[in-house]
């Protein structure tokens, strides 16, 4: 993950990790991308910022949903900080995940990005799942 990071993380990128409802990281006690960020952020230049994004309402698991009830499921579930909406525009931010499965909340996440002015978002992720797996039978 840190070699992938290093060929897109420069002094001036914003590190933000996708972010939980505040109730799921009651629960949770952690936020396993918020974690990413930080041990990337110390091997990198780019600037942390753990609270970049804000997580408006909680969203249903993504598991076991087909890549159209992930999309609908996310749709509307992500804002920028206001003490973050000043520095997003015309900046690279690049968002950081545990898992990418059909790409649904990376995308939510990074059009509210793109929205608010950010010049460039581009994704690491830990993991990606077989894309053989998911499949738009449903959907």
């Amino acid at each position: 993950m840190l070699n992938a990071a290093a060929e897109l993380v420069e002094a001036e990128s914003f590190l933000v990790p996708v972010p939980l409802h505040s109730s799921r990281l009651r629960e949770r006690t952690y936020n396993q991308s918020a974690l990413l960020v930080k041990d990337v952020g110390r091997h990198l230049s780019g600037q942390v910022l753990l609270d970049g994004l804000v997580r408006t309402r909680r969203t249903n698991q993504q598991v076991g949903l087909k890549r159209g009830a992930r999309t609908a499921n996310v749709k509307g579930a992500f804002a920028i900080a206001d003490h973050f909406l000043p520095k997003v525009s015309g900046a690279h931010v690049v968002l950081v995940d545990d898992v990418l499965t059909t790409g649904a909340t990376v995308e939510e996440c990074a059009r509210v990005l793109k929205a608010a002015g950010a010049e460039q978002v581009d994704v690491l992720v830990f993991a990606l799942v077989d894309p053989e797996n998911m499949s738009d039978d449903s959907d």
